[in-house]
């Protein structure tokens, strides 16, 4: 990727365009375009189902799609400076070229880092920005409401990948189960929501609340580093 200045998205639409250019640019197997392509996805359904009224405060949902993609894209725009990045999303960008990682262990690396660490934040500054808590409904019953899109995106992910772990020698297949079963999404964002109450907490606070990110980044990335050990190469 070339490093050129990027304008930062202000809605979830320019947040897809964002995504689909940063798509258009990568070769398909590059780490980081098998994350984002998931995140396309994902962010697809939730651009979707803002518009058809499946939140009960779409407004809120936007924002913090928008809020949320940021450190991603920071992420992303530190890879073209080819300078450092984000500490949860080092693991994945250090590792984006080794063609021994499955896709299927990008997207989870990737996903990893953006719901322990980026969600929380995304979450309390997009309370700060609108004046409202992670207490105040809806805030929290949208929050959930996200799981059935991600599960809906997981669907699709494991459609592609179960075909190809069958053709897997079986300890190999057996050692990549083990691999990304280490991480489950419904279970992750719980964790997240613990997360964003205690930064809530500590919004005031800020160097204790800046030790409690500091930990959550530095845990963030042994888990990503974690669910990137090699197993096998992929089957064509």
């Amino acid at each position: 990727m070339t490093h050129t200045p990027v304008r930062a998205p202000e809605s979830v639409e320019q947040v897809i365009e964002r995504m689909r250019a940063i798509d258009a640019e990568l070769h398909p197997r590059d780490g980081i375009a098998c994350f984002n392509r998931t995140y396309l996805r994902v962010t697809e359904l939730v651009g979707r189902d803002i518009a058809d009224g499946f939140f009960a405060d779409p407004d809120f949902v936007a924002r913090l799609a928008v809020v949320l993609a940021g450190p991603y894209f920071t992420a992303v725009d530190a890879a073209r400076a080819r300078t450092r990045p984000p500490v949860p999303w080092k693991p994945l960008f250090d590792a984006r070229h080794d063609r021994t990682i499955w896709p299927v262990q990008y997207a989870l690396a990737g996903a990893n880092a953006h719901i322990a660490h980026d969600l929380p934040l995304a979450v309390t500054t997009t309370c700060r920005e609108r004046g409202t808590t992670p207490a105040t409904p809806p805030v929290h019953a949208d929050y959930l409401r996200v799981n059935e899109l991600l599960a809906e995106a997981g669907a699709e992910v494991r459609a592609e990948f179960e075909p190809r772990l069958r053709k897997l020698a079986t300890a190999d297949a057996e050692r990549l189960r083990h691999v990304v079963s280490g991480f489950d999404i419904s279970r992750a964002r719980d964790v997240a929501w613990g997360t964003t109450l205690t930064l809530w907490q500590q919004r005031d606070l800020k160097p204790l609340h800046n030790t409690t990110l500091a930990t959550v980044a530095h845990e963030a990335a042994i888990a990503g580093s974690l669910l990137l050990t090699p197993v096998a190469p992929p089957p064509a």
